[in-house]
Parts: structure tokens; C-alpha cells; sequence
């Protein structure tokens, strides 16, 4: 599956750039730059959710969404020997700390260190063996007192991200850390270039979404549906490749990276907009799977689904793996695959649709 040059390189980018939950603020302006050649205004609002919209005067508006936050760690504790104890920012794994090289986004820039961890030798015999846990898991910047590290520019509050960057894998995969969600952030700026490349009159007004603060509880979907008050919203985000190993199918259901996007089945989902996006995967021939979500999807789809009265809503999933870890994998093929189907499913919207239940 070849993308142009210039999404790759903008993809590259965009995930290499540190967006925290809370401080999404640079990689939203790689974000707003690259999509500003396709969007008729860009807009933000006060906690660094930014939106480009397409028909800004239409009195019918349709969202297209996807999360630009990344987990990441928040220093929480100090020692007096300079080493650094954590809070999670997000679902943040300590499983797989041990041993990572660390970025501190410290006062006074960036500051290396690494999360220790005692070696093997030290630990054979023991009757149980240690686990990571955000108790014992720590960072060591160099430093050997609290002092040294307050001089680093580093105190209790301070960011803490992984510097894992963008590769591909067997010209298969996207490899990187954050692709939950930045790889949505993508999808969606490439549906708004598709549509101006295309010069594809849209009969209502497209806001092209990237929120904040998902990982922390849908926040910036929560505020920015106050805002735009849609009255269609197709959000994308990933969901997990079901077919690696320790996952529980009769759990986490059959999702696999290659087959296709992942459309969702659950309470906040609308049923008839659901139908629209499934009718048009089928004409369109773009291979699809589905997926059921008992309560809550726990994606941004919920929260603006129950936005404003109720706000008919999809959401179109991307198989992943590995996820919240750094070394997160999808199919490069069900990346293009998602960008069509929303491309197409758009194209399918009117404002005089009824999506009323029957």
C-alpha cells in the first residue's frame, strides 16, 4: 500500500512530535499545518482541541473525529538520591518501563533518563519474583540529589513521554509509539485532502476534529461537541488486533490488522448512520469486520453521542497491536482502507437525511 510523499512525511512528523495528554499543543500545530491547504477556516478552543472546517456556514454539520493525545507519565516524587518516582498520565503501562529510555520535558528543555531496574542476578532466588509496578518502577536522569534534578528543570508535574519514533515494518505495518490516536489524526486530515484534491462539493459543513484529553476521559470531545453542536459525528479510533497472543477473543471479540476497518456495534452508536457507513463499505467493495461494545465504546464516539441532546453517531475502528505500548503496529493497507470508507460515507451524506428511528 504506497501513500504520497507528502502524507508520509507529514505522518512521520506528526508522530514523532510529543502530544501528552494536556500538552497536545505541538503536535496539533503540525496538525493544523498540514491541513490548512484543505479547509476553508482552522479553528481551536481553550484546551487545544483544533478543528478545520469546510463550509463553515452551513447551517448542517458533520464531524469527523479522532484523539491527539498520548499517554505519557507526570513526575509525582522526588528522592533525596535524585531518583525520579511516577504518576500516570493516561493508561500508561509500568509493565513496560523497565529499562526505556525516557524524555523529561522539563522547564529548561528536554532531559534524557531511563526508567532502572535492579538486574537478574539480583533477583534469582527470590521466592516471588518482582514485578514492575507504579510503586517500584523509577526514573534515573544522572542526577544523585533532589537538588541536581530541580536544577535540570525538572519538578513534581513535569511530562514524561517515550522517544520511540515512526518506522515501517516488512512494508506491511506503521510502527510507532502513540498511533492510539495520532494515526486517526491522520486518517482524517487525509479525508479532507482527499476531498479538496477532488474538489468534492459537500452539502453541509465538514469540521475535521482532532480532540484533546480521550485518554483521561473523552474531555475534549466532551467540550468540543458543546461547541460545534453537530448534527452527525463519525469518530475513528483504534481498537485491538485480537489474534497476538494472551488476548481472549471470547473477551476482546475477532479484530484482526489487514481485514479491514473495524465497525462498531454499541448503545451510543446510531443504528441508521451505522447502516449508511456498512451500505457504503458494501458499493464501495472496502473490506470491513465488526465489533460489539456492551456498554460504552470508551471511545470519543460517546461522548458525542450524548452530547447536546443526543447526536447521531458512528465510529469506524482500526485494528492495532500492542497497544499503549511503543512499539504499536497496524496494517498500512486498513489505514487507506479507513480514509476511503469515511471519504465515501461522506459523500453519502445529506442534509436531508432522515435518521430518526422508525
Amino acid at each position: 500500500m504506497k501513500f504520497e510523499k507528502k502524507s508520509l512525511k507529514f505522518l512521520e512528523e506528526y508522530l514523532n512530535t510529543a502530544s501528552p495528554t494536556g500538552y497536545e499543543h505541538r503536535g496539533q500545530k503540525v496538525w493544523m499545518k498540514y491541513i490548512q491547504p484543505f479547509v476553508d477556516k482552522i479553528e481551536s478552543d481553550h484546551y487545544g482541541t483544533c478543528y478545520g472546517i469546510i463550509n463553515p456556514d452551513a447551517d448542517f454539520k458533520v464531524v469527523i473525529e479522532a484523539h491527539a493525545d498520548e499517554i505519557s507519565w507526570y513526575v509525582n516524587y522526588i528522592t533525596d538520591d535524585g531518583l525520579i518516582y511516577v504518576i500516570r498520565n493516561g493508561g500508561s503501562d509500568q509493565m513496560i518501563a523497565p529499562s526505556k529510555v525516557v524524555h523529561i520535558h522539563g522547564e529548561k528543555g528536554v532531559v534524557k533518563g531511563v526508567f532502572g531496574w535492579p538486574a537478574i542476578h539480583t533477583r534469582i532466588g527470590a521466592e516471588k519474583e518482582t514485578t514492575p509496578k507504579i510503586e517500584n518502577i523509577f526514573i534515573d536522569c544522572g542526577a544523585t540529589t533532589k537538588q541536581e534534578v530541580e536544577e535540570l528543570g525538572i519538578f513534581v508535574g513535569t511530562m514524561i513521554t517515550y522517544p520511540d519514533e515512526f518506522f515501517e515494518l516488512n512494508e506491511r505495518y506503521f510502527v510507532c509509539r502513540a498511533l492510539d490516536n495520532r494515526i486517526g489524526g491522520f486518517m482524517i486530515a487525509e479525508v479532507a485532502r482527499l476531498l479538496k484534491e477532488n474538489k468534492d462539493k459537500l452539502p453541509f459543513g465538514l469540521y475535521i476534529t482532532n480532540s484533546v484529553q480521550e485518554e483521561v476521559g473523552l474531555y475534549g470531545a466532551d467540550m468540543i461537541a458543546d461547541t460545534i453542536k453537530p448534527n452527525i459525528a463519525i469518530v475513528t479510533d483504534v481498537t485491538h488486533d485480537t489474534t497476538t497472543p494472551m488476548i481472549d477473543k471470547k473477551k476482546e471479540g475477532d479484530q484482526k490488522c489487514g481485514d479491514g476497518p473495524v465497525i462498531f456495534f454499541a448503545p451510543s452508536i446510531h443504528h441508521n448512520l451505522r447502516q449508511l457507513i456498512v451500505d457504503t463499505a458494501k458499493d464501495k467493495k472496502i473490506p470491513y469486520q465488526r465489533a460489539a461494545a456492551s456498554r460504552a465504546t470508551g471511545t470519543d464516539t460517546d461522548a458525542f453521542a450524548h452530547s447536546n441532546g443526543g447526536v447521531p453517531s458512528a465510529l469506524i475502528s482500526l485494528p492495532l497491536r500492542y497497544m499503549h505500548t511503543t512499539v504499536e503496529m497496524v496494517s498500512k493497507e486498513d489505514v487507506a482502507n479507513v480514509i476511503q470508507l469515511i471519504y465515501e460515507t461522506l459523500l453519502n451524506i445529506t442534509p436531508e437525511m432522515n435518521l430518526k428511528y422508525h
